[in-house]
């Protein structure tokens, strides 16, 4: 498992982040146009050796680090913030594995900071009030970000000091794999030849869409108000009116404020309602009403690309970019190792 360690574990447990699905309910589907994927591989992996079981009652110190206590309370925190983004509970069935897995996170954080600490490298305050300043724009109000901070039993000093050990930690890294030598483009075109279906692009289309909400189990009562909503809407678009305009006044999705745009997506991404009306319309066309589990919809299409290989010439700058992430990650995970090997790391649990 490569360790995960740009991100401080600290400073993690106070912005939780939130992802929408796609307006039209379907999940989103990875494409080459949009990224590049590691390389496959032939044969199943080996089963990894099940993990040791983690006690259900932890000690306030869970490891040391060449006797450096690691606490329950920043393990807490890291778990506690992998719940709120999933939206659920550390699964049963998986729970060793992720409690492991967030122990190793923290020993790694712990060895970069001492390792960062050693090399006497320095953070300036301009830096740290960056740090804030990015933190709290993730929260509406100064409300908000002290009331984050409160819940998380943490206080502007606390975060202040995290925040420069993130910003050591984060230096100690980008000194490490600065000076690694970016991928040729012989090394580009063998990734390239030896994925070619990491660059093959699904047929798609550029649609916008109008959403009344209309819950599947409502009563007739609403589901005829709804109905009567989107009708209205539908003939205001078809008798010529702005789509984007409308979407913006009556739109109840999350792409309402973009007119409606849900730009490109590929076939079978949305619900299959949606889908099949989608690829049947033409540019320019405006459907009829298209009904499914999230309400009435009406959709209208923009663009419609055909399926595709993507050429060399055009992926090359994404595949350089993956594979200079790559080489950096390898790096990363081999420096990392070093620096457990000699050192001393006693996990309690």
């Amino acid at each position: 498992m490569r360790s995960k360690v740009f991100v401080c574990v600290v400073l993690i447990g106070l912005c939780v982040g939130a992802c929408r699905k796609a307006p039209a309910g379907g999940d989103a589907k990875g494409t080459a146009a949009t990224a590049v994927g590691g390389p496959g591989g032939s044969g199943a992996p080996a089963t990894p050796a099940p993990p040791k079981p983690v006690p259900a009652q932890l000690p306030p110190v869970i490891a040391r680090v060449n006797g450096e206590d690691v606490k329950k309370a920043d393990f807490d925190r890291i778990i506690q913030t992998m719940e709120a983004r999933a939206g659920q509970p550390v699964p049963a069935d998986r729970r060793d594995e992720i409690l492991r897995g967030a122990i190793d996170q923290l020993v790694v954080y712990t060895l970069l900071s001492q390792e960062s600490r050693n090399r006497g490298i320095k953070v300036d305050e301009a830096e740290i009030e960056a740090k804030l300043g990015q933190l709290k724009a993730q929260f509406p109000t100064q409300e908000a970000f002290e009331k984050a901070l409160k819940d998380r039993g943490m206080t502007v000093e606390t975060l202040r000091k995290d925040a420069r050990i993130d910003l050591s930690v984060t230096k100690l890294i980008e000194g490490e794999v600065a000076a690694l030598p970016g991928p040729s483009d012989i090394e580009a075109k063998e990734f390239y030849d030896k994925n070619p279906d990491k660059f093959k692009e699904d047929e798609s289309v550029r649609a916008s869409h109008i959403l009344i909400r209309v819950d599947e189990k409502a009563d007739a009562a609403a589901k005829q108000k709804a109905r009567a909503q989107i009708d209205d809407v539908l003939k205001q678009a078809k008798g010529g009116g702005d789509f984007a305009k409308l979407a913006q006044q009556h739109s109840q999705d999350g792409s309402a404020a973009q007119g409606g745009d849900l730009n490109y997506f590929a076939k079978g991404t949305m619900v299959p309602a949606f889908d099949k009306v989608a690829f049947e319309l033409k540019p320019g066309q405006i459907s009829d009403v298209v009904t499914t589990q999230f309400g009435y919809h009406i959709i209208k299409v923009a663009d419609h690309k055909p399926g595709r290989t993507i050429p060399f010439e055009e992926s090359s700058p994404k595949i350089k970019q993956f594979l200079t992430q790559d080489k950096k990650q390898k790096h990363q995970d081999t420096y990392i190792e070093g620096l457990k090997k000699k050192s001393k790391i006693e996990v309690l649990i």
